[in-house]
């Protein structure tokens, strides 16, 4: 049996028996029907394991108002009909909040869960017209979709050149799929604007041969490189950047790139690379320290390995489930008992520079915005560490809503 199965079917057993399922009267039950087996393996058990490390932590400081939380976890190993599966099944032991950790699967169920009302987050995943509320009423995408990496990574580009573009170029290398050509539009229309030479750098799925699209990136001589990729690619991608003369200190990664990467290319060669993040790694931030004090030392019921605690991955997990958890307890304060979906998107919805501690970027929710603002940072490799380049930001806020409006519509007309 595969270790992320193995990794899934305990976290259930540890979800139905830590969270005390048939005592607990007053209780919001959430649904991971999640990649562990993949396509999203380099992802999800940190992710997971970071979510529910949280909850447990909430549950043993007595919940929210007296409401506790308790989770359901599978494996769905990327496919739509097993996610559709899983959600129906889920949906019958009375949840009503998911995380598919999946864009095929969210995807797929995303018809069922808005006709259920049942509240969907896709951080940094599903897709990314779900930014708006209006459309997507119960779907949240809790942190900057891909075109909102895209607009912030081209203006951290622009001021690290003085305001000016004009005349320089940028090279976009990026896996050949949905996922790998979703910042386009933004890249293209930012050309326009800015009046940088685009270059688009396409690699077969799943990346592991990017030689022949490399040698196609030393010939166009970029300023900047851009790298679009997840799992396997990425590492492949730093790697032949280096092997083909690219400074590492002008390559900069949509989110998808974590410690495990930099330890497969090696620590040291990885120095200076440049990432887009939305949640702060590390242990110096509270909730972490909390986490590691309560759940894993003294209480000893932590859903993973110790040493995964504060990873990167880990803590976007945290991104996925905290607004939650503030969208209960705002609530149980303003709309009373009992819980209900709709009351729970209410209270999301009037989340403001919701940050949870220091740990992840300040997100701020309405009816119309259910991406949060669009917030991230630069950070950079040093060998060790990320370290911030940046303070949090966003940019280019029409265009990333102008292309999120148009996809919604489009949604809305074909149901695509």
């Amino acid at each position: 049996m595969k270790r992320g199965l193995i990794v899934a079917l305990a976290l259930v057993l540890l979800g139905v028996l830590g969270a005390g399922a048939s005592a607990q009267d007053k209780v919001v039950k959430l649904g991971f029907p999640a990649d562990f087996t993949k396509v999203y393996t380099f992802i999800t058990d940190e992710w997971i394991q970071g979510s529910v490390d949280y909850l447990q932590l909430v549950n043993m400081k007595g919940g929210v108002g007296g409401y506790k939380f308790e989770w359901l976890i599978t494996d769905t190993g990327n496919e739509p009909q097993r996610g559709i599966e899983a959600y129906e099944r889920f949906k019958r032991d009375g949840a009503t909040v998911f995380d598919f950790v999946s864009t095929p699967v969210s995807r797929a169920a995303l018809p069922r869960t808005m006709a259920d009302k049942s509240i969907v987050v896709m951080p940094f995943h599903g897709r990314s017209d779900v930014a708006d509320g209006s459309v997507f009423g119960y779907c949240f995408s809790l942190g900057a979709n891909y075109w909102s990496q895209a607009a912030s990574i081209t203006k951290f580009v622009v001021d690290q050149e003085g305001g000016n573009l004009k005349g320089k170029k940028l090279a976009l290398v990026h896996i050949d799929s949905p996922f790998g050509k979703e910042p386009i539009p933004v890249f293209e229309e930012l050309s326009r604007r800015l009046g940088f030479e685009l270059g688009l750098f396409p690699y077969p799925s799943p990346g592991n041969e990017q030689s022949a699209t490399w040698t196609q990136v030393r010939r166009f001589k970029p300023d900047w490189t851009v790298l679009w990729g997840a799992g396997v690619g990425q590492p492949v991608s730093v790697r032949e950047a280096t092997r083909n003369g690219i400074s590492l200190d002008h390559v900069v990664s949509v989110i998808w790139i974590a410690e495990k990467d930099m330890q497969v290319v090696g620590a040291q060669q990885a120095r200076g690379l440049l990432r887009f993040e939305a949640a702060i790694p590390g242990r110096d931030t509270p909730i972490i320290r909390q986490i590691l004090s309560e759940v894993y030392q003294k209480a000893n019921k932590g859903h993973g390995k110790v040493e995964n605690v504060g990873t990167t991955y880990y803590v976007i997990g945290i991104n996925a489930v905290a607004p939650i958890v503030e969208g209960v307890r705002i609530a149980r304060e303003k709309f009373g008992e009992p819980m209900t979906t709709d009351k729970i998107r209410q209270g999301m919805e009037t989340l403001k520079n919701f940050d949870e501690g220091g740990l992840i970027a300040p997100i701020t929710l309405s009816a119309q915005d259910h991406e949060g603002g669009g917030t991230g940072r630069i950070s950079q490799w040093d060998g060790t560490k990320w370290v911030p380049k940046t303070g949090w930001f966003s940019a280019y806020r029409e265009i990333v809503w102008d292309l999120v409006k148009k996809s919604a519509a489009e949604y809305q007309r074909t149901g695509k």
